[in-house]
């Protein structure tokens, strides 16, 4: 059985086992974007009994079948990047749209009894317009700047190229927005829970909103504990002149 460093990062015990975010999801541990916070820091914060959650991730050694994705640590940053835009930003693109639908035609037909869904469809208007903008920047700006940083470096070409550091940060601060927004709509929801008398309509907008989290939480991990963290070590350990 894998021993838990319980001083480690949410994020640190994530990248080692991707299949650890089953146990995150479950006790409602941020490993994307609250990932820097040590296993009993977030443990603490949430009121949560660290050696429950403790057993669960030692327990958690063979599910690594479930997570048939290459160790994203000693991949390419490119072929990082490539796999981002192609599964988690592909799924932004089609699952906004088609959730932007379901959330309106169930408001039209129960935001009279439960009201909160029309803050829920505010929320998500909100979300989707800066999701989207999101990625965009992402895919026009700073993954080819990453991908650029790397192939310099694998020359050994030294060259004038713009910081990495810049864009990170603003893509990390616009992922703890997207990480609130989130947490808003899961809240009002009630953890994305069926209320009496609901249709099936209701069922799969709340479906699709628990998937979108889900594939958020670790669409945003890659991004920030392993794309942008490789990065900017790059960055630190390279030597050219930067603007």
């Amino acid at each position: 059985m894998t021993t838990i460093d319980q001083q480690a990062t949410v994020g640190q015990l994530m990248v080692e086992q991707p299949a650890r975010s089953s146990v995150f999801e479950r006790w409602g541990l941020d490993y994307c974007c609250g990932g820097r916070k040590p296993l009993h820091q977030a443990c603490a914060e949430k009121g949560i009994a660290l050696e429950a959650v403790v057993a669960d991730l030692e327990s958690c050694t063979s599910r690594s079948i479930a997570f048939p994705e290459p160790d994203w640590n000693e991949v390419p940053l490119s072929v990082l990047a490539d796999h981002i835009v192609s599964t988690h930003h592909a799924y932004v693109r089609w699952s906004m749209p088609r959730l932007s639908a379901i959330i309106e035609k169930v408001c039209n037909a129960h935001g009279q009894r439960f009201t909160h869904l029309y803050e829920v469809r505010e929320i998500f208007a909100v979300l989707r317009v800066e999701f989207e903008a999101h990625i965009a920047k992402e895919e026009m700006v700073l993954f080819p700047l990453i991908r650029q940083l790397e192939e310099m470096s694998d020359l050994g070409v030294t060259a004038h190229l713009p910081s990495v550091r810049y864009p990170i940060v603003a893509m990390e601060t616009e992922h703890d927005s997207t990480g609130r927004a989130l947490e808003d709509i899961r809240r009002l929801t009630d953890n994305f829970t069926r209320p009496s008398g609901a249709c099936n309509t209701y069922l799969a907008m709340l479906d699709g909103l628990n998937a979108l989290e889900t594939d958020t939480h670790r669409h945003v991990h890659k991004e920030n504990n392993i794309l942008f963290s490789r990065a900017m070590d790059l960055e630190n350990n390279a030597t050219p002149t930067r603007t």
